[in-house]
């Protein structure tokens, strides 16, 4: 028997489950568990549960469709965030290249902390409304301050 439960992975809400997952592929790098590919001929599905995976197969990421989401009001107090996911760089210009792609892939940025100079950060809103924080690790930190 184990002593503690493992995690698996971070399940999120989303109205567009696809959407959503490929957002997260293509920001994070990973891939669709086997038999959640999107179908050879791109046409659309109807996905309620898509798991996204590291290189070595394990669940990192999962999506489950909801009908409506109510999107966060961050910094409003308003809709609190209740979850969000941090992700760290290494450094500014990694920070500055990934604000980009993040922006791209469509991210809306909701806070901008990057004139921070033990810990900059952005805080973004993926495309179903969760929040998302990019930001430069700095020593013994473990988490974005301020940004939850």
């Amino acid at each position: 028997m184990a002593e503690y439960p493992q995690l698996l992975h971070t399940v999120l809400d989303a109205p567009d489950v696809r959407g959503l997952a490929e957002f997260y592929r293509r920001l994070l790098g990973l891939r669709y568990r086997p038999g959640d590919e999107t179908a050879p001929d791109g046409t659309a599905d109807d996905a309620d549960w898509l798991t996204l995976t590291d290189a070595h197969g394990s669940p990192r990421l999962a999506f489950q469709h909801v009908d409506q989401l109510k999107r966060t009001t961050w910094p409003r107090p308003e809709v609190p965030m209740q979850l969000h996911l941090d992700l760290t760089v290494p450094d500014r210009k990694s920070l500055t290249d990934q604000h980009g792609r993040a922006l791209a892939l469509g991210a809306e940025l909701l806070f901008d902390r990057t004139d921070d100079p033990e810990e900059p950060l952005y805080v973004y809103a993926d495309p179903a409304g969760h929040p998302f924080c990019i930001f430069v690790r700095g020593p013994g930190t473990s988490a974005a301050p301020g940004a939850g």
